[in-house]
C-alpha cells in the first residue's frame, strides 16, 4: 500500500513542455528503490555475507530509531515546515526514560512519548501564533531540549539497571527484531491516517499551497500543530528505543541522528518544499542511509567523515526533489 499523501497529477498528453516534468516525477518516485538495490548489490560484492537474513535483520534493527525519527519529521515536511529539534528531543527522552524506569518500569514509554508530543505541540503553537518560521522555532527548541537534558541528567550518562523494563524494545518476535516491528507498526498506523483520513488530505493541501488551503477553510493551524506533535511523539519513541539499545540515557544520545533523519526523508523522495512524498519513501530513505553507513565502514572510511556524505546526499537529493515553482526567489 502506498503511503504517499499527494496525488499524482497526470500532465496532458498533448503538452510537450510537461514531458520532462513527468519524467522527473517518475525518476523521483523510483530512484530511491533503485539506489537501495544498487547499494545492496555493491555491498554484497564487497561482503557476500551482507545479504544473509541475519545481516539484513541486524541492519534493519539498527535503522529502527532513525526510521521512527524520520517518519515523524516527514509529516512536518509534508506540511512545508521543518523540525530541527528531533535529535535533541530524542536525547531528552532518553534521559527521562532512564530517570523514570525505576518507578514506572515498562510503562515509562507512555509518559515519555506524551511529554515529547507536548513539546512538539508547543513548538508548533509558537510557530503558528507568533508567526515565526519553523526553522527558527525548532532551532531554539533544539537548544532548549539539550539544556533540559543536561540539567536533568547532571550532564552525565544515566545507567538503566532494570534490564527487563525495556526488553520489549530490544528482543526478537518470530525471529524479527522487536524494534523494527515497532517502527513498521508506526509507519503502518501513520500511513493509514495520511491515506484514509481527512488529515492526510489536509497535510497534502497545506504543503502544496497553504494560502489556498486557508481560503478553502481547512484547519491549517490545527493541522500544522498536530504535525509537530506527531514529530515530537516520534522523537520520544526513538529516545526510548535508543535507551533499550544502550541501557542508558544521555543528554546527547540522539543528537547525531538529526542529519541522517533529514537525509532519509529527502533521499526517499519527499520534497523539502512540502506537499509531495510519503512515509514509505522515508522508510526506503532510512534503509539507504543505514546501508551507506555500512558501506563507508566496509571500505574503511572513518565514522567522523559520515556527516560529510550525509550533507552531500541532502544537497543532491534536494536538487532533484525540490518543487521550484514554490521558490520564486532564492534566499
Amino acid at each position: 500500500m502506498s503511503t504517499d499523501t499527494a496525488p499524482e497529477v497526470q500532465p496532458a498528453a498533448s503538452s510537450p513542455v510537461d514531458g520532462p516534468s513527468r519524467v522527473r516525477r517518475e525518476l523521483v518516485r523510483f530512484m530511491p528503490l533503485l539506489i537501495l538495490g544498487v547499494l545492496l548489490v555493491l555491498l554484497s560484492l564487497r561482503n557476500p555475507d551482507l545479504l544473509t537474513q541475519r545481516s539484513l535483520l541486524t541492519m534493519a534493527d539498527s535503522a529502527a530509531p532513525l526510521m521512527v525519527l524520520a517518519v515523524g519529521i516527514t509529516v512536518v515536511i509534508l506540511c512545508g515546515g521543518i523540525d530541527l529539534s528531533i535529535g535533541a528531543l530524542a536525547s531528552f527522552a532518553s534521559v527521562l526514560t532512564a530517570l523514570w524506569v525505576p518507578t514506572m518500569s515498562s510503562a515509562v514509554v507512555v509518559p515519555v512519548v506524551l511529554v515529547c508530543a507536548l513539546a512538539g505541540v508547543v513548538q508548533g503553537w509558537i510557530h503558528i501564533a507568533a508567526r515565526v518560521p519553523s526553522f527558527i522555532v525548532t532551532l531554539g527548541g533544539m537548544s532548549l531540549w539539550t539544556g533540559l537534558a543536561l540539567a536533568f541528567s547532571g550532564a552525565s550518562t544515566i545507567a538503566v539497571t532494570d534490564l527487563g523494563a525495556l526488553r520489549w524494545a530490544f528482543t526478537r518476535v518470530g525471529g524479527w527484531p522487536s524494534a523494527i516491528l515497532v517502527a513498521l507498526g508506526l509507519v503502518a498506523v501513520l500511513g493509514a491516517v495520511l491515506r484514509f483520513t481527512p488529515f492526510g488530505r489536509w497535510v497534502s493541501s497545506i504543503g502544496h499551497a497553504e494560502p489556498a488551503a486557508r481560503l478553502a477553510g481547512l484547519p491549517v493551524s490545527g493541522v500544522k500543530i498536530a504535525a509537530f506533535g506527531i514529530s515530537g511523539a516520534c522523537a520520544g519513541l526513538a529516545g526510548v528505543l535508543l535507551v533499550a539499545r544502550t541501557f542508558s540515557g544521555a543528554p546527547t544520545l540522539g543528537d547525531s541522528l538529526l542529519l541522517p533523519a533529514v537525509a532519509a526523508v529527502i533521499v526517499g523522495g519527499t520534497a523539502i518544499t512540502g506537499g509531495h512524498g510519503g512515509l514509505f519513501r522515508t522508510v526506503v530513505g532510512a534503509l539507504i542511509v543505514v546501508l551507506l553507513r555500512v558501506g563507508l565502514s566496509l571500505i574503511g572510511v572513518d565514522a567522523g567523515f559520515e556527516p560529510i556524505f550525509y550533507g552531500l546526499l541532502i544537497i543532491i537529493a534536494v536538487t532533484v526533489t525540490i518543487d521550484r515553482s514554490k521558490v520564486a526567489v532564492l534566499k
